[in-house]
């Protein structure tokens, strides 16, 4: 092995590569993690959080010390299906390394992370035995999966015993390109409607006996297309909708169809909650209706994706000179991308988040950077250093 392959988080990294917890086994990853906590002086506990209708699912919360402030690292360690293997040139559960990659399911997308912030804190609690505060970790087996057993319950099992948290790190894969571009400060939130409109089905020939649900839907789609929701925040883009499908489900040309049905999702900023959007939603279908149109029936999906931000501050400046120290790179403060466990992370603590380069997560031959992993555990353990 080379000098960098057998650094303690590449090593960690690939034996976590190598738990094959595909969401929602836990496959031994956080019983490994358990154990290197342990012997590091961590008092560890392993945590199954159940509900109706889902897996139940392991989590684990570790903490060295007792003193306040205490700071959070997040993650998790389940990962997402690896697909068809035979596409892979690595397998997905070796933890393979060539060409400075290691490659792997959950590489980058969080297992690399999850490797780096264990390391950076086990080195920084060996150097500094006594400092002023505490080291939590939150790691959940629930991330890529319907993310309801996992860190929002954990949170909450925390709180009942007392555990408070001053800030909060996740580790996910947040830079586009190259490590230190990006740090997230902030997510949308997330909200998918669904539109049923009921017509009467009839002949074409004979419109006057139907009452076609498609000009509806049309004119209602229209209406919730434009004009744009807002123009965005100082920290937020204008909140997007996109229509993901419409469904008529009618395989004749010559039959006026009894229904026709749309979905849409909508990536919402901080000027928005679940509720004022639900109820701009409906008074523009409502604004949209004339006097002939099929019935229109709006629903919404349960979601749990709130919009949030970590103002900038003394923890971002913090955060942000650790990256600088050690990429040499400025980091832009973004708000962009999907949903992540920080926005269940956000209500009890300011949380950021910065991790590696995630081009490939999700990929065929996931993989990550191994000098990469290095510096991001050295941003890591410097975080600590000017935290503590």
């Amino acid at each position: 092995m080379t000098d960098t392959a057998n650094h303690a988080t590449i090593r960690l990294a690939q034996e976590l590569i190598r738990c094959p917890s595909v969401t929602p086994q836990e496959g031994g990853a956080l019983t490994l993690l358990a154990e290197k906590l342990l012997q590091a002086g961590f008092a560890v506990e392993r945590v199954t959080f159940k509900a109706p209708n889902t897996p139940d699912i392991d989590n684990l919360y570790a903490r060295y010390g007792t003193r306040e402030p205490c700071f959070v690292f997040a993650g998790h360690t389940d990962v997402v299906p690896t697909g068809d293997i035979a596409q892979w040139q690595h397998d997905p559960f070796a933890g393979t390394i060539e060409d400075g990659k290691l490659y792997g399911r959950g590489a980058c997308d969080m297992k690399g992370g999850v490797a780096a912030m264990v390391t950076a804190a086990l080195d920084f609690v060996r150097s500094n035995p006594a400092f002023n505060g505490s080291i939590a970790f939150l790691l959940t087996g629930d991330e890529e999966g319907p993310a309801i057993n996992g860190t929002i319950k954990l949170l909450e099992w925390a709180k009942a015993r007392g555990e408070t948290f001053a800030h909060c790190l996740l580790g996910e894969p947040t830079n586009p390109d190259q490590l230190g571009e990006m740090i997230k400060i902030g997510r949308r939130g997330s909200l998918t409607g669904r539109l049923l409109i009921k017509g009467k089905q009839g002949h074409v020939g004979y419109p006057h006996l139907a009452r076609n649900p498609v000009p509806t839907l049309l004119r209602a789609l229209s209406a919730l297309l434009a004009p744009a929701l807002d123009a965005g925040t100082a920290h937020f883009a204008p909140s997007n909708l996109e229509i993901t499908t419409i469904d008529i489900g009618n395989p004749a040309t010559n039959v006026i169809p009894g229904e026709a049905k749309a979905v849409f999702n909508i990536r919402f900023n901080d000027l928005w909650s679940h509720d004022s959007l639900k109820t701009e939603i409906e008074q523009r279908l409502a604004h949209a209706r004339q006097d002939n149109d099929a019935d229109v029936q709006i629903t919404f999906d349960p979601s749990n994706s709130v919009a949030f931000i970590t103002d900038p501050g003394p923890f971002v400046d913090l955060v942000s000179t650790a990256v600088v120290e050690q990429t040499g790179r400025t980091p832009q403060l973004s708000t962009t991308g999907g949903t992540s466990d920080a926005r269940f992370i956000q209500a009890y603590c300011p949380v950021l988040e910065f991790g590696p380069v995630g081009s490939s997560m999700h990929q065929v031959d996931e993989f990550v950077s191994v000098a990469d992993l290095i510096k991001l555990t050295a941003i890591y353990k410097k975080v600590l250093e000017l935290y503590f």
